[in-house]
């Protein structure tokens, strides 16, 4: 299956693709691992990438495109895809249809993770990291640590990231319907979006998920 995963900040998307990459064996793309792997390994694309980010800049549409389309001609890619994270405007998803078509290829479906506003603010904003160890994450409503501000592994304080902020949270929320929510209209346009609640348990949201998938592609 070709899948394109979409969701606003805080909906698990990173979670929920790669369980179902796994479920589905196929590989998951996402554009943060594009990126890290052009740069790392010093690409013309990923040169091309650090430059504007080094400037403070936004990545231009086509190099970010040329990093998918690199990507998805990979030999492990051939029998479909999770792209998670591209396309992340109607622009690009313009473009990923064109390559798709080049090739005689087309997406499955194009999964659509509902979550409320107030609940992705309370996901996100709720988070505290541990100083000594990042990998240390509590949250104040969900895991909360058992002394309020410690970290229950090592005893570092916990704290809340500026990109955590519920101010930061509800701006990355604003750019999210401006900017990418319009590829779901785009992709209903062709009948491939399939929405569900991405509210549960990990493992409940990927059931749903699944089960939706089957639906779309026995459809």
């Amino acid at each position: 299956m070709r899948i394109v995963l979409v969701g606003p900040p805080g909906a698990g998307k990173g979670t929920q693709a790669a369980f179902l990459a796994k479920n589905l064996s196929i590989p998951h793309i996402s554009t943060g691992d594009l990126f890290r792997a052009n740069i790392s390994q010093g690409t013309e694309l990923g040169k091309q990438a650090k430059a504007f980010m080094d400037a403070g800049q936004l990545v231009p549409d086509e190099v970010t495109i040329g990093m998918a389309k690199d990507r998805m001609s990979q030999p492990d890619a051939t029998g479909g895809f999770l792209l998670d994270g591209f396309p992340r405007n109607v622009a690009q998803a313009q473009a990923l249809d064109a390559m798709l078509e080049a090739e005689g290829m087309k997406l499955d479906a194009v999964l659509d993770l509902e979550v409320p506003e107030d609940e992705v603010v309370k996901r996100i904003a709720g988070r505290r990291i541990c100083r000594n160890d990042s990998a240390h994450v509590f949250h104040v409503s969900y895991t909360p640590p058992k002394q309020d501000g410690v970290c229950d592994v090592c005893g570092g304080e916990l704290y809340q990231r500026d990109d955590d902020s519920e101010e930061t949270v509800r701006t990355r929320l604003d750019v999210y319907h401006t900017q990418t929510e319009p590829i779901i209209d785009h992709y209903k346009g062709q009948g491939l979006v399939v929405t569900i609640s991405a509210l549960g348990k990990v493992n409940e949201v990927t059931d749903r998920a699944m089960g939706a998938l089957r639906g779309e592609q026995a459809a």
